[in-house]
Order: C-alpha cells, then sequence, then structure tokens
C-alpha cells in the first residue's frame, strides 16, 4: 500500500478537503494581495508565501483550538492556516477600521486572538521569546496548550534563535520551533550564512530533537509536526523542526530577485508546487474527483472576492482614532504602583 494511502483513514476525507481548501484560500489571498499592493490599495511591506502553503496548513492543522502560534513577517500564511477571519485580514491590509488591529498594525503585525493567533513580528527572529513566553504560561497555569513558533532561516541566526530555544530546552516548555528555510533571508543565500547542512542540527546544541521535512509535502509536513506537538504536549519538551521550502516571489512585493536564477524560480514552480502536490495525491487515491477539486478551488475564490468586497465597503480609521488603543505603563513615586 502507498505509504500515503494511510492519510486517508488517519485524516479522514473532511479534514483532508479542508486542508486543500486552505491552501488554496492562501495561495489566493496572496495572489490577490500583490495585485491590490501594485494598484496601492494595500499599505506597508507586503512579504508574500506563495510557494509555502503546505508549511503553513501541514503545521497548523495539528493545533487544537486553543493552542497558540507566534509568526514572523510572512505571516499572512500562518493566521489563516490557525482560523484567523480572513475578511478582518483583508480590512487590516487596506487599512480599514475593521481590520483585526483596526488597520494600524498592517501585514506584519496580523493577530487574531480569538483562534491562538499571537500575532507576527516585524523584527527578524522577534517571535521566538514570544512563544517561549506563551508556552510559559501555559505551563505555569497548566493549560496544556502548545505554542508553534515559525520563523525563516534568517531568523536562525539571531540571538533570540539561540537564548529563546536555550531557555525553553532547560525548561522543558511545550512549544515547537518550526524553521520554514526558503533558501534565502532576504537576498541572502542560506548557503552563505549557516556553515551545516541543515539547520534542524542545531538542536543538538540544546539538547532537544531536531528534525528536517519536505516543506513541499504537506503530509512530511504534518506527520513531523504532529509527532512534535504530541510531545510538547506530554511533557516531552521542545523540538526543532526544518521545513525545505521556497518562496516564490521576492523577499518582498517589488523585490527584483536579482540574487536568483530565473532558471531557478522556475524549477520550483513546476516541479516543487504543494498545491499540485496535494491535488495529485487526492486525485490518484480517488478521495477526490476533477469536478469536486474545481468546486473547492472555485470556493476559495469566492472567499477571497468577499473578502475584497467586506475590505473595500468598510469605514477607514479617523484621525481621532489615532489616540486611541495607547497605553503607557507609569510608576507610582511609591515604585510599587502602576497604571495602565
Amino acid at each position: 500500500m502507498d505509504r500515503q494511502t494511510d492519510y486517508l483513514k488517519k485524516l479522514g476525507e473532511n479534514k483532508l478537503k479542508a486542508m486543500y481548501l486552505k491552501m488554496h484560500v492562501i495561495r489566493d489571498f496572496e495572489e490577490n494581495i500583490n495585485e491590490l499592493y501594485k494598484k496601492n490599495l494595500c499599505y506597508g511591506g507586503m512579504h508574500l508565501s506563495v510557494g509555502e502553503e503546505a508549511c503553513a496548513v501541514g503545521a497548523c492543522y495539528t493545533l487544537n483550538k486553543e493552542d497558540k502560534i507566534v509568526t514572523s513577517h510572512r505571516g499572512h500564511g500562518h493566521s489563516i492556516a490557525k482560523g484567523a477571519d480572513v475578511n478582518r485580514m483583508m480590512a487590516e491590509l487596506m487599512a480599514r477600521k475593521t481590520g483585526l488591529c483596526k488597520g494600524k498594525g498592517g501585514s506584519m503585525h496580523i493577530l487574531d486572538m480569538s483562534c491562538g493567533a499571537l500575532g507576527a513580528q516585524g523584527i527578524v527572529g522577534a517571535q521566538i521569546p514570544i512563544a517561549v513566553g506563551a508556552a510559559i504560561s501555559s505551563k505555569i497555569q497548566g493549560k496544556n496548550y502548545v505554542t508553534i513558533s515559525f520563523f525563516g532561516d534568517g531568523a536562525s541566526n539571531t540571538g533570540s534563535f539561540h537564548e529563546g530555544i536555550n531557555m525553553a530546552a532547560i525548561m522543558n516548555l511545550p512549544v515547537v520551533f518550526i524553521c520554514q528555510n526558503n533558501g534565502y533571508a532576504v537576498g541572502f543565500s542560506i548557503k552563505q550564512s549557516v556553515k551545516v547542512e541543515d539547520i534542524a542540527e542545531r538542536a543538538a546544541g540544546f539538547g532537544i530533537p531536531g528534525k528536517v521535512a519536505d516543506g513541499i509535502n504537506i503530509f512530511e509536513v504534518y506527520d513531523a509536526v504532529e509527532e512534535a506537538v504530541e510531545r510538547a504536549r506530554s511533557g516531552g519538551g521542545p523540538t526543532l523542526i526544518e521545513l525545505k521550502t521556497y518562496r516564490w516571489y521576492g523577499h518582498y512585493v517589488g523585490d527584483p530577485c536579482s540574487y536568483r536564477t530565473r532558471e531557478e524560480e522556475n524549477y520550483w514552480k513546476e516541479n516543487k508546487c504543494p498545491i499540485r502536490h496535494m491535488r495529485g495525491y487526492l486525485l490518484k487515491n480517488n478521495i477526490l474527483s476533477e469536478e469536486e477539486i474545481l468546486d473547492i478551488e472555485k470556493n476559495a475564490v469566492e472567499i477571497i472576492n468577499e473578502a475584497n468586497k467586506y475590505a473595500e465597503s468598510s469605514p477607514e480609521p479617523q484621525p481621532e482614532d489615532l489616540y486611541e488603543d495607547v497605553y503607557f505603563v507609569s510608576r507610582g513615586l511609591s515604585g510599587n504602583k502602576c497604571a495602565i
């Protein structure tokens, strides 16, 4: 029996359909944002995750609603996969008042606490210690939720990476660290910045498991993350997972990608498409027909069209809104009182 045939029994038809739909929603969301940004309808820096959909969906579908994620500047896909409101995400990127952060956060600060998406981080590596903090909270309060920290290969060279993972290891925290290695930190090749063959090898230095998985194969992602999540939830501590993947577009919208060849890009697009991989699996194993797959793909387009309508019809923030949601902490003269 084909090993992948087991996934129909393991996940069930409905979950496989939902995962395929979610991958298409992410792809269509990102392609849509790419066009809106070029028309000056979205604001701030945009870092698209086209080509990395299997990483987001495969990982997040191992989690419960109560579990948390903390992501990076390239966090749209993770947020959608965890269940963030797509309409309000679109409104946020269009700087509308109905956005998840009322139009004030933008792409690199997407946050939806209702589904456990604790926020994207614009600072490289910042999500790692934040995830550690969430894991400490889970352990202290006995909540038994697991936190996943998503970051790129560039973040693996930051102090936050080493300090955060080391702390999680020595405290045996319920957290999973997922490095999406897409080969480039901005325009700097991983071959020029990391000596080891696999970033996952660095796990040995912290005394925790390290695992490499194919970030194009959603089932490999699911298996690797599921094992790490179960280990974390049962008190086994953290795991470092490296997902080998590729971003189809530049580091940001408008990046000319002069640091890599068109041949390389075309190879990944033609041979390493995560959506095409899952589509082939569903057809090969007679889980879905061509017609059913087309219906799912049309559904994804409708979801994005509805999100566009919602965002475009939403009000823009007013000047007086600038003074809302602003907080400060002051200590009293006695040194033991705080006011927020």
